[in-house]
Order: structure tokens, then sequence, then C-alpha cells
């Protein structure tokens, strides 16, 4: 079974009941139709989602009745403080199908500190000058820089899994640039071009290799069922903040055994079991990766929004964005077709996720997306940190649109109106 049909798998027993992204745009402030200033039509959820209602509230009402810190007081609130905690690490234990939330899934600020943390406390511990580490040019810059600066510091190799005409990766090689290998680090899903990574091959050839997978699931955890045992990684990083969560918490989930021989990444406390003038012992996972005072109130208010997600379910996420997406793409061909120039593979329902990435013809992105601001059209614009893969397409950067749970063909409407505007202003 690839990966796709894992995500899929959730949803093949019977057809999920649709979304109504009117109903759940209700249920977010910054996306109400009375806003001051006209309804945001929000594009822009590749980089950072929309929070609920209910999620804004866990975190006031926690500070409200509940604030103190973790793991530390006896007393009542502290008590009540560290059961919220770590009700927010099963909970996203959950979501991922961990088996060992408790042991397995660390609490960091974002998915880069997530990766940095694999890279530093498992690289640094395991990796030697020689050792490869096997990457793709469609990566984020937070799964190619702590690779850099290991291949600077200890003298790792970096191969590169190479982008094919088609958007999605040649695994033609994949054996061969596997040969050898230590780690193979790959993203879930391109946050510029929307492609859908089929994590089986690369998984089984990483094993065969003896390498551990670490896969970047930022771009896809929000989006799709998932479960870690059935994808086969070592290692998954992904963020709060792009699945209706505060900003400031990010998670690792790693095989206990990998957590288990991994010295700390940070030091302080929180992390150790003993501290004396000669030396110190650290605690026991996960908490040896959390020095200091955690996020706690954001982890109150990731635990509201996994709980959001679960009641709404992610197999009708996957397939509203499925086919939201395709309707998207469709209508911008069909209106801006001679002008609009999509980077990105076609529709499909495994393989392709909700980002969209366009270029404009002689019209730079970032004045697309200032066109689009006056008409309430959210969009990102820029070279998205991934600036190795804005070299292979050619360009300096792109503009792009992103649809979640909340947008509509209404939103997409929008969009494709507001781009008119672009082309009556710059023809």
């Amino acid at each position: 079974m690839s990966a796709g049909d894992r995500f899929a798998a959730a949803g093949t027993a019977a057809p999920p009941r649709p979304l109504d992204p009117r109903a759940l745009r209700a249920d977010v402030p910054l996306l109400a139709p009375d806003r001051p200033g006209g309804r945001i039509v929000y594009l822009d959820s590749a980089a950072s989602a929309q929070r609920p209602r209910v999620v804004v509230e866990a975190m006031d009402e926690y500070y409200s009745t509940t604030h103190a810190n973790v793991h530390r007081g006896i007393y009542a609130i502290a008590e009540e403080a560290t059961r919220r905690y770590e009700q927010a690490r099963a909970a996203v234990g959950r979501l991922i199908g961990a088996p060992r939330p408790e042991r397995e899934i660390v609490f960091t600020k974002n998915a880069t500190e997530a990766i940095n943390l694999v890279a530093y406390a498992w690289g640094r511990h395991e990796l030697r000058r020689g050792d490869v580490v096997v990457l793709s040019e469609i990566e984020h810059h937070a799964n190619f820089v702590p690779w850099l600066m290991l291949r600077e510091e200890i003298g790792v190799e970096l191969r590169y899994l190479r982008l094919g005409a088609d958007y999605h990766l040649d695994l033609s090689d994949l054996d061969r640039l596997v040969d050898g290998a230590r780690l193979v680090a790959v993203t879930c899903a391109s946050n510029v071009l929307g492609t859908v990574v089929d994590l089986s091959p690369i998984v089984t050839s990483a094993r065969r290799a003896g390498a551990l997978v670490l896969a970047d699931g930022a771009q896809l955890v929000p989006h799709r069922p998932l479960d870690v045992r059935a994808l086969g990684v070592d290692f998954l990083a992904f963020t709060g903040h792009k699945m209706l969560g505060p900003t400031g918490i990010g998670m690792l989930w790693a095989r206990e055994e990998l957590l288990d021989a991994m010295p700390p990444f940070l030091g302080g406390g929180e992390m150790i079991r003993d501290v004396r003038l000669d030396g110190f012992t650290p605690t026991d996972i996960p908490w040896r990766f959390e020095a200091g005072t955690p996020p706690i109130a954001e982890a109150v208010g990731l635990e509201a929004a996994v709980r959001y997600l679960e009641g709404i379910g992610l197999e009708r996420v996957r397939e509203h964005e499925v086919a939201l997406t395709a309707y998207a793409i469709e209508r911008l061909e069909a209106v801006h077709g001679d002008r609009v120039k999509i980077f990105g593979p076609a529709p499909d329902p495994l393989r392709r996720s909700g980002v969209i990435s366009f270029a404009v013809e002689g019209v730079h992105p970032h004045d697309v997306a200032q066109v689009l601001d006056t008409r309430n059209v959210c969009v990102r614009a820029g070279h998205h940190c991934a600036k190795p893969l804005m070299r292979r397409l050619g360009v300096s950067a792109t503009t792009r649109a992103s649809l979640y749970l909340y947008n509509d063909e209404e939103d997409v409407e929008a969009l494709v109106d507001a781009l008119g505007e672009v082309r009556r202003l710059f023809r």
C-alpha cells in the first residue's frame, strides 16, 4: 500500500459527509462576514491557519483559572496545569496514531525546532564525516539548513532527490542515492507545489539501506488522516499553528528507542534528574528535550484544536480540499490560463494538496499579492522558504494561494476576480 493510499484509508468505508465552510468560518472570529473593512478571503493557511474561537477560549480559560508551572508544584492548580499539558501530548499522539505518546511526543516551539532537535541531538551524536544524509530539492529551508550546518561542522555528505517534470519527486535513482545513507529527510507535502510525496518507496529503500527516515509533516498532518505506524518513518515533525492551534508550539514524534538514546538538545531546568558540580544526569524522555518552562497555554490551545479537527474529521477535510483544489485549478486555467502559470502537479486525490503556486506573466508576485490585498484576498508572495526549489523552477518567487477547511468556491471566485484586476492594472 502506498503512502497516499494510507492517507486515504480512513475514508474507504463510506463517503464522508461534506463540510460546510461557511459554518466553519463562523467559528473563526477573524473570518467573520461582518468584520470591519469587509470579510477576509484567507488563502494563506500553508503559512499559518486561522484559529477557531474554541482554541482562543481554551487558552483564555487556562490563564484565567489554572495557570501555574508544570511538573513542579504540588498545589492544586499546578497539578491541573500539568494534567492539561500532558493531556495535550496525548491528544497529539492520538491524532497521528502514536503508540506511546507519553514517551514519543516532544513539544517544541515549531516544526523547524523539531527538525533541528533531530539534527542536533541525533545527528551530532550519531553522524561522522562522510556519512550520508539524503534530502529532496523541494524541502522547506527548515529541512535544508540544519543538515547544511552539519555538512559544514562534521563533513556529512548530502545527496538530493530531484524534482521530475510532473512536479513529483523523481525516484528512478532512489536506491543509488540511499545506498550507504544514515538518514533520509523528506517532506510529506511541498509548501510550494502542493506535491504530496509518496513516502512508501522512500521508506522501503531506506530500510534496505539501513537508514532512518525523518518526515516533515507540517503541510500534511492538518489536512489528511495520518498514522505514523503505517507511514513507517522514524521521526515526524509538525506544528500547531498550521493545524488551527496557537503559534509557539510544535511537535516531534520519534520512535521511543531513538529518543531514549539521544542526548539532550537544550540544557537547563526541567530536563535534568540531577545536577552536580562535576556534571548532570538528564531526566526521562520526553521531558529530557523540553528544557525550561514549556508552552503550557499553547499546549492547552493545541489540545482544543486537535479536538476541533477530530470533531470535523480529517477525512472530510481531505475530501473537501481535493474537490476545492481541482475546482480552483480549473477556474484559474479557464479564466487566466493565457497569462497565469501554475507550478505543481495536476489535481489528484492522493498526491496533490491545496497549495497552489502561480506566476502572472509580466507581474512580480509581490505586486500580485498587494493588488489582491486591496480586495481582501490574502495570499503569500515570495520564495516561501524554498530557495533551492525556486532556482529549480527558474523563478525568484511565486504567488501562493493555499486552501483549508474554511475555504469554499466563493473564496476561489474572489481570487479569480481579483486576478482580473491585476491583469487590468498591469496589461
